[in-house]
Order: structure tokens, then sequence, then C-alpha cells
């Protein structure tokens, strides 16, 4: 496999700025393109509550607006993988795949979701097993303190 492209960079606050501030003229008259604009925004951001906030409009624009769903999937995604959701990313990428199978963008995606789960399995197996280790010596010292006592 090749190198794996890093998902996009993020806004700067400036260039968020001009879009958050575009939604809230808008208010709760907000068109379907000010809203997944600025959900784009907030999904490439790397503050957390951003990308959550970007995740949740896509979510309303792909639940409500069904012309506009292909183009909400490579950015659900992409939120869901940045916010460590990888379930949820593999679903969106595979239905963008199923519609696009030589997206590039997506075929990455799936990559990087694959090595994030492989290496977060990993590390839950490693965990898990530490746990076990740490379980049977505390064990063991307590078996061998009970036998002392009598």
């Amino acid at each position: 496999m090749g190198m794996l492209t890093p998902p996009p960079r993020p806004l700067d606050q400036n260039e968020l700025g001009v879009l958050r501030a575009q939604y809230e003229r808008e208010g709760h008259m907000v068109g379907v393109q000010t809203k997944f604009n600025y959900a784009w925004g907030l999904v490439k951001s790397s503050t957390r509550t951003d990308q959550h906030l970007g995740v949740m409009l896509l979510s309303e624009i792909f639940r409500t607006s069904p012309e506009r769903r292909r183009e909400c999937l490579y950015y659900l995604a992409l939120g869901n993988y940045k916010l460590g959701n990888y379930g949820e990313a593999r679903k969106y990428n595979e239905l963008l795949l199923e519609k696009e199978p030589g997206n590039l963008q997506a075929a990455n995606l799936r990559s990087l979701i694959d090595d994030k789960v492989a290496k977060e399995g990993l590390m839950g197996v490693a965990i898990v097993s530490g746990v076990a280790v740490v379980a049977g010596i505390v064990g063991g010292v307590l078996l061998r303190n009970l036998g002392r006592k009598r």
C-alpha cells in the first residue's frame, strides 16, 4: 500500500469565521448550502467541539436533504474518523465507495480508518492482556500470603 494522505488541513480561524458569520446571519432560515459550507469547515477543524458540531450539521443535511446525501458522505466519514467513531466513519465511507468506487479520497480514508482500527484493536488486546497479567500477579501474591498464614 502507498503513502496515506492525512486528512485535509484545518481552515484558519478567519476562514472559519466567515462561514460561521454567514451561517449565523441566515438564522433559522439557514440555507442548505450555507449549512453545508459551515459544517465542512467545522469537520476540517482541529478542535473536537467544532468537529462534533460539523458532524451534527452534516447529519441533519443527510436526513433532511436526500439530494445532498452523496456530498455529505465523505465529510460525515471524515468527521466521525477524527472523532474516533470508526464504525460510523466506515459506514458512511463505504456508502460513498459503493456510489463512487474510484473515489481516491474515500479509498485513502478507508485505509486510514482500517489502520486506526487495527492499532486500537491491538492496543485493546495489549490492555486486556496487561490487566490479566496484573490480576494473575495479584492473585498469586494473595494466595501465597494466605498459604503463609496457616
